[in-house]
């Protein structure tokens, strides 16, 4: 029972070393895509700073042709010539103005109403991630007091067909001219200068609306107020959508998933392994134990066996006078009746003191194994053929049960200690009793032997008391047919062993029997 416990306490640690490396390994793979993340997430911030930077190079006055803007954007998403964005890493790129429609894209175009992007931060899918306004591309230089936003122009081809009659006007003249003037608009300083001398007074310029006013470019200052603010709120920079793939991010999770399994899979080989190893020391360690206690009662049973020959070579003598003369005044006819009883009972003990001596010898004789192939049903059947006179007797029922089985044992001391058992049975049942023989498999090169009664079975405190010499609990025994049982069970490397037998009785089992294979 102590190696039980010691064997379940080792695989328990070893399982729970196994368990915590599985943690561990499955909290550093989180670790590791949530770094890859965050990676990922400062790679768009880095882009987004360049699309930022170059957004802010290539503006005048707070404008930015779109015939400039996009082959940079197209350079951004393709990689090429940029130590910033690696080849395949950027999707799609897109600005937005601030009620979300279209400025300009590079890349694969982008679903916005799908992916429902309403928030701004990160959007995961499936192959991309769609990082939103990771920059605030709507701050500009401040001119005159006021904020003037990133305007982006558009294609030329499309400039006479989006903007009104007086843009229109403008682009037609020189480049260099100054815009015309509104009908009621003051004059330039240097004209006033020339019409000074055919015209009247000069008209008083317009009061100026209180507050900052912003700037327009020059190529703008031909719109009407309206039409500037139309132009602002329509072409003017707010959000920035960059979507970027997510196939190198998979590629590094899986590659550290592998790694993380392969470190799995070695701990279980080493706890499995170390639990295999556990157990066959624990076998070897309890095998070594059982031959030392059989070497050291072998060893002690030699000594003993001197002087027991001793013992019995001086007792048996007078004992066999002493019931020899015990008998010859039995069967005198002329003694009284009363010599007659009393000489009966000499020989009576005298036969006891005989057995006594005889299972003595038996005890203290050093046991050495022969050992042969046995068919262990045929030899229990010739022991119980042995005991049928005290089985018929007592009216004791006794079946024999298992399968057939070869092993390898003596069988003049197999044949013994069966022997022994069985008659320790027959003593402890009542008439009418029950006794059962089995003999099963344990494991693939194993066997057991038990027998079992129904009896009164033995106290749970003496049940290992049970095997020492001159210890029973029967009155007419000796207290040596159980320890005779154990020398043998020793000596063959088995072990023996008393339980209860549900629901009343003793059950002695020799375990550890080796099957012929």
């Amino acid at each position: 029972m102590e190696l039980s416990r010691r064997t379940l306490t080792v695989y328990t640690l070893l399982a729970a070393v196994w368990a915590l490396v599985l943690v561990w390994q499955a909290e550093e793979h989180y670790r590791f895509r949530t770094a890859a993340k965050a990676d990922l997430s400062n790679r768009s911030r880095d882009i987004a700073n360049t699309v930022s930077a170059c957004i802010r190079g290539m503006r005048f006055r707070g404008a930015v042709l779109q015939e400039r803007l996009e082959p940079v954007l197209n350079e951004l998403v393709n990689g090429r010539s940029n130590a910033v964005v690696k080849p395949s890493e950027v999707t799609s790129i897109v600005l937005l103005n601030a009620a979300g429609e279209r400025i300009a894209e590079a890349g694969r175009r982008l679903d916005l109403e799908q992916l429902d992007i309403v928030q701004q931060g990160e959007h995961w899918g499936q192959g991309s991630v769609v990082f939103v306004n990771l920059v605030d591309l709507g701050s500009t230089d401040q001119w005159e007091g006021g904020t003037n936003p990133t305007v982006v122009l558009p294609r030329l081809s499309e400039f006479t067909n989006t903007f009104p009659d007086s843009m229109r006007n403008r682009e037609r003249r020189e480049p260099g001219l100054d815009p015309p003037r509104h009908e009621g608009a003051p004059p330039e300083p240097g004209q006033a200068r020339e019409s000074s001398g055919n015209a009247g007074p000069p008209p008083e310029p317009r009061p100026r609306e209180p507050g900052p006013r912003p700037r327009r470019p020059p190529w703008l200052r031909g719109l009407s107020e309206s039409d500037y603010q139309a132009l602002i709120q329509r072409r003017a920079l707010h959000d920035l959508v960059l979507a970027m793939s997510v196939d190198s991010f998979h590629v590094a999770s899986a590659r550290d998933l592998w790694l993380r399994l392969i470190i799995v899979f070695l701990a279980t080989v080493s706890a499995v392994g170390s639990g295999i190893a556990w157990r066959n020391l624990a076998t070897s360690s309890d095998l070594q134990i059982r031959l030392v206690r059989a070497s050291e009662l072998n060893s002690h049973l030699k000594e003993m066996n001197l002087a027991a020959a001793g013992l019995a070579h001086e007792t048996r003598n007078p004992l066999n006078i002493i019931r020899g003369l015990a008998q010859m005044i039995s069967r005198r006819t002329d003694a009284p009746a009363e010599i007659q009883q009393k000489s009966r009972e000499i020989i009576n003990e005298a036969d006891k003191v005989a057995a006594q001596l005889n299972e003595f010898i038996n005890y203290s004789r050093p046991r050495e194994v022969r050992r042969t192939v046995l068919e262990l049903g045929s030899l229990i059947n010739e022991v119980v053929r042995t005991l049928n006179y005290d089985l018929e007797e007592k009216q004791i029922k006794l079946e024999v049960a298992g399968e057939p089985l070869s092993i390898e044992a003596d069988e003049q001391m197999l044949r013994q200690a069966l022997f022994n058992l069985l008659l320790n049975a027959v003593q402890a049942v009542d008439t009418r009793g029950a006794i059962q023989v089995v003999s099963r498999r344990q494991g693939q090169s194993e066997a057991i032997l038990e027998v079992r009664d129904d009896g009164p079975g033995v106290p749970e405190d003496r049940r290992t008391e049970i095997f020492k010499p001159y210890f029973t609990t029967n009155e007419t025994g000796t207290g040596l047919g159980l320890a005779v049982v154990q020398q043998i069970v020793l000596a063959h490397g088995w072990e023996v062993e008393c339980l209860a037998n549900e629901p009343k009785g003793a059950v002695f089992r020799i375990s550890h029997l080796k099957l012929k294979v």
